[in-house]
């Protein structure tokens, strides 16, 4: 009997759509908005302040509760990191790093939930297209790691003027030499570049990768169910076992990923403090 159920690849490039503005046909074209990475970003966004606002607003002097343990021990941790790697004012710096570990925590936390779930609701609404996983798009995290460059500058020009982040990009490494300076300028433009690019392309690579093997996982259920029932059980028990393997495996991926964005963020604005 004849289904209209997809093939394995019609499934994942299905879940691997997002829901755009971009039109039929198009190809290339600036202007395109993924809704659904926007949506859930902010989204994440608001949960973290809810979270935090809700840890703060009830913290207490005397013993505290399990979420209040949980923050104080967070923003002590980010603090000391802040401390160790930015030598100079971190009065906005230690928060802004305590923001991107929780927000790219929460991000990534969506790729926890199964993969079917949001698709399925924003079926019901008449949604086609749904990749709910902020930090699976390269626009997102190139989004994050453009922030992170505009602070590199911001405190380039705030720590040593803006007269003296000029001359800075001009004559290091290589010196004062006016010969020199095309090559200076050069470097100086490849590492800012590389800085941007990398930290952005971490985070998308490593999100990207485990929740395509999630598609994968999805997969394997279904595709054992013509082998007969008995293909379909065998099949089913090693894809919850899979899948809870990979599932407990991955909750370290995204709180790693989190951290490492937080660490890459401290360290770049840490340069920027610094002169060669």
């Amino acid at each position: 009997m004849a289904t209209n159920a997809p093939t394995a690849t019609e499934y994942i490039q299905h879940h691997m759509a997002h829901l755009s503005s971009m039109k039929q046909g198009v190809i290339v074209d600036f202007s395109v908005l993924n809704y659904d990475t926007i949506f859930f970003s902010i989204l994440m966004m608001v949960v973290m302040f809810f979270l935090l606002r809700a840890g703060a607003k009830n913290a207490t002097s005397g013993v505290p509760g399990k979420v209040q343990c949980a923050v104080e021990m967070l923003v002590e941790m980010v603090n000391n990191q802040a401390k160790s790697i930015v030598h100079g004012d971190r009065t906005y710096i230690a928060p802004l790093a305590l923001t991107v570990f929780c927000w790219v925590t929460l991000m990534n936390s969506i790729d926890l939930i199964p993969v079917d779930l949001f698709p399925m609701i924003a079926g019901w609404f008449g949604l086609h297209y749904l990749r709910p996983l902020p930090t699976a798009d390269l626009n997102g995290t190139l989004g994050i790691s453009f922030g992170v460059l505009l602070l590199m500058f911001y405190y380039g020009i705030k720590v040593k003027g803006a007269t003296g982040f000029v001359v800075e990009l001009f004559t290091a490494p290589f010196g004062k030499n006016p010969l020199l300076w095309p090559f200076n300028l050069l470097l100086n433009l490849i590492e800012y570049l590389a800085k941007f690019v990398s930290l952005g392309m971490r985070l998308f690579g490593n999100m990207y990768a485990g929740e395509l093997l999630f598609f994968l996982l999805a997969l394997l259920g279904g595709f054992a169910l013509e082998f007969g029932p008995i293909g379909a059980a065998s099949a089913g028990l090693g894809q919850i076992a899979a899948g809870l393997v990979w599932w407990l495996f991955h909750v370290l991926i995204v709180l790693l990923q989190a951290f490492i964005m937080m660490m890459l963020t401290l360290v770049y604005i840490g340069q920027a403090h610094s002169s060669h």
